[in-house]
């Protein structure tokens, strides 16, 4: 199940929509909630209600059914350059065998923060964050050791010039 992440503005905290979660019918005010999350999510459901139109209360009861149903998470933004992970790449893999339990293995390693299922030239991308180029090769090698995995090719980012997460809820 892909996650879709969303931040405000300044990049301090940002909400995690889930593709593919339990089907939950969002109305239009279950929408409006979201996009104020995703402006800022330390909004006080106060500010929300008035917003919206509700009482802090009731937006409190959306949120939560909203997070327990899995259709999104609300948590914060990272910049991994000033947590000491300069090297970022995002790795395409051709895979044989059974796909989703490979891309299952590939989520539980701790440096892959990204893996989707993909159509095309590679079967899976998956993105790393890395202390180095020596780390980036250690990743490099244990995801080649995976089974079903048989060839990788890694795209090293030299410079982000956008990343927003801010698609609304439309």
């Amino acid at each position: 199940m892909a996650n879709r992440q969303l931040e405000n503005g300044n990049g301090a905290r940002r909400v995690t929509v889930r593709e593919g979660a339990s089907h939950v019918l969002l109305d239009d005010v279950a929408k409006q909630i979201i996009e104020q999350l995703q402006e800022d999510g330390r909004r006080p459901y106060a500010t929300i209600g008035k917003a919206v139109g509700l009482s802090e209360a009731a937006v409190r009861q959306r949120v939560q059914r909203l997070l327990d149903a899995g259709v999104m998470q609300i948590v914060a933004v990272t910049d991994p350059l000033q947590l000491g992970f300069p090297r970022q790449a995002m790795i395409g893999l051709r895979t044989d065998g059974d796909l989703e339990a490979v891309a299952d293995r590939l989520a539980d390693f701790e440096e892959i923060d990204y893996v989707v299922i993909t159509a095309g030239s590679f079967d899976l991308l998956a993105e790393v964050v890395c202390r180095n180029d020596e780390h980036l090769l250690e990743i490099l090698q244990k995801l080649r050791s995976v089974p079903g995995v048989l060839a990788t090719e890694a795209f090293v980012y030299l410079k982000l010039r956008k990343q927003t997460y801010s698609w609304g809820t439309a």
